[in-house]
């Protein structure tokens, strides 16, 4: 793909651009498929469809297309293409010319294009595709290797040593259950949930997510491994039988989906975050982009979805998609849930009861209640009822067994392992100490409302608040009206030295004080720190009996640090 800004992208520019595009791709052989011109407010998308052995000659092509279209001396269109036999491709070593050399005319540039196109990926690395995907066996390739099979069932060989055809171990390679988990908030409690989930059925199970990768117990990688990435380190480990995948925004977007053929795909929720970015201005642009996990699919795959979301009910109404559906719901008697049951599709429910139900297939499963449930915090985390509702038919797909699902459901939350970093809780001194990843306005207003619950009579909240420097100053402004809507006696303001990506210094935290203020909250009421780290304790000294302190922690190592720090003050109270 390629962005072009708003200044050049003239409809002329664009449609010599397509000419371009249609006729190099005519000449060198490739299916006349999709292309994709999509408008933003900063410019135009540009992209086009292209063979997968041929990716990155494809965004040289790309490039060559729109350099010429914006030279109006140099335009090509397919009444130009020359006749006559094609150009005979240079050897190896003999390199036409470096790409962005190419010559904006077709005739030239081609003998480049024919080249890059054939030295790109080895020979085999096509027949190996064809050949995987005759007997049904998914591929997972990248730059420099090619995975056949996944998991305990793969092998994986680099792109400069791979096999014939004939040689590949095809009886001992196949898939595992995969489920892929994306949407706005929730994901990687989600992910951590079904792959429990899966471990209780009995499975070695891998997942990737915003804070790593695992397989079982063991940690493979840490900080945020969302994105295809952290897919393939999964699914090219030999121990793993099934798998648990955080598909975040940033990563389709930029490096499309590393999976096909997966059992389930979960979309937790769509809600405004990061809009303005990456070209995604609307809510139903964002929208879009969560529901490629459907893509990934097999063809009886089931995209679990919250039937909470009008969001996501309008997109599974649309022609976009048309596979199996199953929902879940913090209401039982909801319209679509209704209507869903009625049509036979799955659902999972929250009755006013209290009690969490799974239906399918004309049978109901009970798997406990919400003030059961340690995650949920005595039912007051709504929002992590709703994941475990989302992980129970995502499991359910992979073919975990009910059983697991409501065992798991009992007990997960009750070991501060089982979630770092989501609503974990410390009790110091009467106060209680509140800490979680939430990162945009309803994130964190999902944790003050269980704040608002535990708080004592009398009692006060106090809240550490920052964000990355990569939202738009509305962002940063709704972030800081949420916080103050909640009545808290004291923000402590922090700077997120990790994710500044491109603010200087204090501006953001300048921005949320800016806000408060203006909601009402006095200079007094206010303390800017320079870290996380710092921030934190800032909060938590200010803390007395009574008191519910909330800890938006973003950062790994602060997260750990910060957490280390609580677990000493623990202690060393017991002990006085």
């Amino acid at each position: 793909m390629l962005e072009v800004p708003a200044a050049l992208a003239s409809s002329g520019a664009v449609a010599r651009w397509r000419e371009r595009v249609h006729a190099m791709r005519e000449r060198l052989g490739w299916p006349a498929r999709e292309i994709v011109v999509r408008a933003h407010r900063r410019g135009v998308s540009l992209a086009f469809e292209a063979p997968v052995t041929a990716l990155l000659t494809a965004t040289e092509v790309n490039e060559w297309a729109w350099l010429g279209a914006i030279d109006a001396a140099a335009p090509v269109g397919p009444d130009q293409v020359p006749v006559g036999p094609d150009p005979v491709p240079v050897g190896p070593d003999q390199v036409p010319l470096k790409p962005a050399q190419a010559p904006h005319d077709l005739a030239s540039a081609l003998p480049l294009f024919l080249h890059l196109a054939a030295h790109e990926t080895p020979l085999r690395f096509g027949e190996l595709l064809d050949a995987a995907a005759v007997r049904g066996v998914p591929t997972y390739p990248d730059d420099s290797h090619l995975s056949v099979g996944a998991g305990r069932w793969s092998r994986t060989w680099p792109m400069l040593e791979l096999p014939d055809v004939a040689d590949v171990p095809w009886a001992d390679l196949r898939g595992i259950p995969v489920t892929l988990v994306g949407g706005s908030n929730g994901k990687t409690t989600t992910v951590r949930l079904i792959s429990a989930m899966c471990s209780a059925f009995g499975w070695r199970t891998g997942y990737s997510s915003t804070d790593g990768v695992r397989v079982d117990d063991a940690v493979l990688e840490t900080g945020d491994w969302s994105g295809p990435a952290g897919a393939r380190a999964v699914l090219r480990d030999a121990r793993v039988e099934a798998a648990v995948l955080e598909t975040a925004r940033g990563g389709i977007l930029r490096r499309g989906l590393a999976v096909s053929g997966a059992r389930a795909a979960v979309i937790t929720n769509i809600q405004l975050d990061h809009i303005g970015e990456d070209g995604i201005d609307v809510l139903n642009d964002l929208t879009a982009v969560k529901m490629v996990v459907a893509k990934g699919l097999a063809a009886d795959g089931v995209l679990v979805l919250n039937g909470d979301d009008p969001q996501l009910i309008a997109a599974a109404s649309t022609k976009a998609w048309s596979g199996r559906v199953a929902w879940f719901s913090l209401d039982a008697n909801a319209p679509m849930i209704t209507a869903a049951r009625a049509a036979g599709t799955p659902c999972a429910v929250l009755h006013d009861t209290g009690a969490l139900e799974l239906a399918e297939h004309g049978t109901s499963h009970a798997l406990g209640t919400a003030d059961a449930m340690p995650v949920a915090v005595g039912g007051l985390a709504r929002y992590n009822i709703a994941n475990a509702l989302g992980a129970a038919l995502a499991a359910r797909a992979m073919g975990v067994d009910v059983e697991a699902i409501a065992g798991v459901l009992a007990r997960f939350g009750s070991d501060r392992n089982d979630n770092p970093g989501r609503l974990v809780r410390w009790t110091i001194d009467g106060a209680t100490i509140l800490l979680d990843y939430a990162h945009n306005p309803e994130g964190i207003a999902g944790v003050l409302r269980v704040a608002a619950a535990l708080r004592a009579t009398g009692g006060r909240l106090i809240v550490l608040l920052g964000q990355a420097g990569d939202r738009s100053d509305d962002a940063i402004r709704a972030l800081a009206r949420t916080v103050a809507a909640a009545g808290p006696a004291y923000v402590v303001l922090k700077e997120l030295e990790e994710f500044m990506r491109g603010r200087a210094a204090g501006e953001v935290p300048a921005i949320l004080a800016a806000e408060l203020r203006a909601a009402g909250l006095s200079d007094d009421a206010l303390e800017t720190c320079g870290t996380e780290v710092d921030g934190a304790r800032a909060a938590v000294r200010r803390a007395r009996a009574g008191d519910v302190v909330v800890l938006p922690v973003h950062a790994r190592r602060a997260r750990d640090e910060v957490s280390a720090w609580l677990d000493g003050r623990v202690t060393a109270a017991r002990q006085a």
